[in-house]
């Protein structure tokens, strides 16, 4: 079995998977002065979601070289000042960062990126290359291991990768290492689709607009309309996959069901009436979260680990965080046999917690009807961002790392999950006991 390492030379780190949480990782490790080896199958055949961040993404993007003002320029981003809710009955609700957020301690810059990401990847990957990163066309087909230990990845071509370290990339799809070891895993709501497309416009908003019916006991079906450049919007359909799967039995294509959907608001039936016959591009993913995301010798960074529902705005800063935490502590215990026990755990717990929070939150407040048809889906929307906002104002300025700042991020995260829990019961009980429920 021919050895990788006789035609790259040296390598400390493999890192397999090369979207945005493996490049990332790459950059990161590749600046610490590792050499890194990465491994995907083809990088540039995928259709990447995630083009609209939340607040604490572009932080995280300058740090590999791409600041706001650069993305901008070239035409890979636009400026996201708030998120619209929509209703079919006309009515909306306007979600902004509230103005205290932008002064002292917190000083967040109250605009933040809706992005093309095809080029985003792109251009992540050109800073990724001239760091000196060495990128193998190939997929892993088997992993060595010694206990807990990775000591090397075969690739479908049978060459033998061998490192100190490794980081898991692979995706939502394979989360190669979790599924390895046995990972326990937290499993939120039931499979999606997702259908997507891009459309030409006149102008477009400086904002993520999101369409939805908002009241009922159904689990909430949504459309989002995102402006990725100042002529192109990207509108997708969210639904659960049991529904896409009983309009395909009934003989619908997957084009009729997206364009019926956005048929449905009035404001987008235009885009159905103008836009080209081409079928949209289509995803399934389940949200779910891995308990087990570190080894010896080894970390999981990106969807491989945690895989947060694209209506949160997560993916793309959970991913970008993931890889500067997990970069830094092999950086950091490079010249160690294995990562200690402390400090891998937790960056597990601020990894798991966060995705679980995230997670749980937008399917107990908006997706499931209790909160949503007790309080209204505007109010609903407000109990779900104020809450996250400030998580992730939180998280980017405490920066927790060690024991007591990760263990007291953790328990406010608990605290907030837990009074969800009760509200959501609350809410539960008294709409299923009130006469109308009872007879319905």
């Amino acid at each position: 079995m021919p050895s990788m390492q006789d035609d790259v030379g040296r390598i400390d780190v493999t890192v397999i998977g090369s979207g945005l949480a493996g490049m990332a990782a790459c950059i990161h490790l590749s600046k610490a002065g590792l050499q890194v080896l990465c491994i995907d199958a083809d990088p540039t055949d995928t259709d990447p979601v995630g083009e609209s961040l939340d607040w604490s993404a572009p932080d995280l993007l300058k740090v590999l070289g791409l600041p706001m003002e650069h993305l901008l320029e070239r035409g890979i981003a636009t400026y996201k000042r708030h998120v619209v809710f929509k209703l079919r009955d006309g009515s909306e609700q306007h979600y902004v960062p509230g103005e205290w957020l932008g002064k002292p301690p917190f000083n967040i810059d109250l605009r933040t990126l809706h992005v093309d990401r095809s080029q985003l990847d792109r251009a992540v990957r050109e800073n990724f290359l001239q760091h000196g990163v060495k990128l193998v066309h190939d997929k892993v087909v088997q992993v060595e291991t010694v206990g807990r230990a990775v000591t090397a990845v075969v690739t479908a071509s049978s060459a033998r990768i061998a490192s100190r370290w490794f980081i898991d990339a692979s995706g939502a799809g394979t989360s190669l290492f979790p599924r390895l070891f046995c990972s326990p895993v937290s499993e939120y709501g039931p499979r999606k689709v997702a259908m997507w497309d891009h459309f030409t416009v006149p102008e477009s908003i400086e904002g993520t607009t999101l369409h939805a019916d908002g009241d009922g006991p159904q689990y909430m079906e949504w459309i989002w309309q995102i402006p990725i450049h100042p002529n192109t919007i990207s509108v997708g359909y969210v639904s659960p996959g049991g529904a896409v799967k009983e309009k395909r039995q009934r003989g619908l294509s997957i084009q009729e069901i997206f364009r019926s959907q956005l048929a449905r608001f009035p404001e987008l039936q235009g885009l159905v009436d103008g836009a080209v016959e081409t079928s949209p591009r289509t995803t399934s993913f389940r949200c779910r979260v891995f308990d087990k995301i570190v080894g010896p010798n080894w970390l999981v960074v990106g969807e491989a680990a945690a895989m947060v529902d694209p209506m949160t705005s997560n993916g793309v800063t959970a991913a970008l965080r993931h890889a500067t935490e997990a970069s830094k502590l092999i950086a950091r215990y490079r010249d160690r046999r294995c990562l200690p026990s402390l400090p891998t755990a937790m960056y597990r717990r601020r990894v798991v917690s966060l995705a679980k929070f995230f997670n749980d939150g937008i399917e107990k407040v908006i997706y499931d009807w209790p909160i949503r048809n007790r309080i209204g889906a505007f109010h609903a929307g407000d109990v779900y961002t104020i809450p996250a906002w400030s998580v992730n104002v939180i998280y980017s300025r405490m920066r927790p790392q060690g024991f007591v700042a990760t263990t007291l991020f953790r328990l406010l995260l608990a605290s907030m999950r837990f009074a969800l829990s009760i509200f959501f019961w609350f809410c539960r009980r008294s709409q299923l006991s009130s006469p109308v429920c009872a007879t319905s």
